[in-house]
């Protein structure tokens, strides 16, 4: 079953929108530390707000850019076939790369590497998948992306367990 895009929009719109405003709820009602004499600044639902707060945002423009596009595109029974038509199959495809990366990366790399490491393998071979260069394309000119690639790979590895380390405080495998 294929869905058009517009509509496939609307729905994750509607779910992430809900999702946020559940993790906000969360964050908000977690239980504070205060009482163990912890700054008060350290909630623990922090996190989760904030992440709820930006997947709210997110959704909401989701939501309006699907429906702007709605009022300016051609008639609804038109555009809903054109959009069944556009839909190709290949994304399927790209989910399911998708889901064997985020495995090999949850159940082969983490804990049996250092988690930057492994944080910057999986960087890298996600981007380099799902960014590589058509065949047409010489040799020396897909040398480059890949280089790039990689010094993206390493740059956030470092900054994400950085930020888990000294900003969160979560002690890294």
């Amino acid at each position: 079953m294929l869905v058009d895009s517009r509509t496939a929009d609307r729905l994750t719109g509607m779910v992430l929108l809900m999702l946020g405003i559940a993790m906000l709820a969360g964050g908000y009602t977690m239980d504070r530390l205060e009482i163990r004499q912890i700054h008060p600044a350290s909630i623990p639902g922090l996190v989760p707000m904030g992440l709820g707060l930006a997947m709210i945002i997110c959704s909401v423009l989701l939501l309006v850019s699907t429906a702007s596009t709605t009022d300016t595109s051609l008639p609804e029974d038109s555009a809903v076939s054109e959009d069944s038509e556009k839909t190709q199959p290949g994304s399927f495809k790209n989910l399911a790369l998708t889901i064997v990366l985020c495995l090999a990366y949850a159940g082969g790399l983490l804990g049996k590497m250092p988690f930057a490491v492994a944080t910057g393998i999986f960087i890298f071979m996600f981007s380099a998948v799902f960014s590589w260069p058509e065949k047409s394309v010489p040799v020396r000119a897909r040398i480059k992306p890949l280089l790039l690639i990689a010094l993206f790979a390493v740059v956030f590895a470092v900054g994400i367990s950085t930020l888990f380390q000294y900003g969160f405080l979560v002690r890294l495998p």
